[in-house]
């Protein structure tokens, strides 16, 4: 198993512009919303998830779902703190595969694992379902 892998240059891509787009955000139903985004325009992720039809506008709002957001953010320091953790789970999920660099199908995977129900909300929001967009991107396996 690899000790390091490096950043497709993909990924350099999406992790710099998520570290830019977060500290704008209030809530972490916000977080994810903007790591979808992000990733919807590169790699394969963002082929799959334009594949699946989702598109740049306002996910439509969920009725069961409340439009109340609680803002849960303290400061900018959270944000560091959601980027760096999806970053090294994405570096872990990469160094299972034996990877020599993380790609975009890692940071994807990485980011459900830390929002979990919170990205899958936002998934549906785009009517997009998590299990269709793992067999879209083919990662099934991981």
């Amino acid at each position: 198993m690899r000790a390091t892998v490096a950043l497709a240059p993909d990924v350099a891509i999406v992790l710099g512009i998520a570290s830019t787009a977060m500290p704008f955000v209030r809530t972490p139903e916000d977080e994810a919303e903007r790591w979808l985004r992000v990733l919807r325009l590169s790699g394969d992720v963002g082929a799959a998830l334009q594949a699946l039809g989702v598109s740049e506008g306002r996910p439509f709002q969920d009725p069961e779902e409340g439009g109340d957001r609680v803002d849960t953010s303290a400061s900018g320091a959270a944000t560091h703190d959601a980027v760096e953790q999806v970053t090294e789970q994405a570096a872990r999920i990469a160094r299972e595969r034996d990877s020599a660099e993380i790609g975009t199908t890692d940071v994807l995977m990485a980011v459900m694992c830390v929002y979990g129900a919170e990205f899958d909300r936002v998934l549906r929001a785009h009517g997009v379902d998590r299990d269709d967009l793992i067999e879209q991107v083919g990662a099934g396996s991981l």
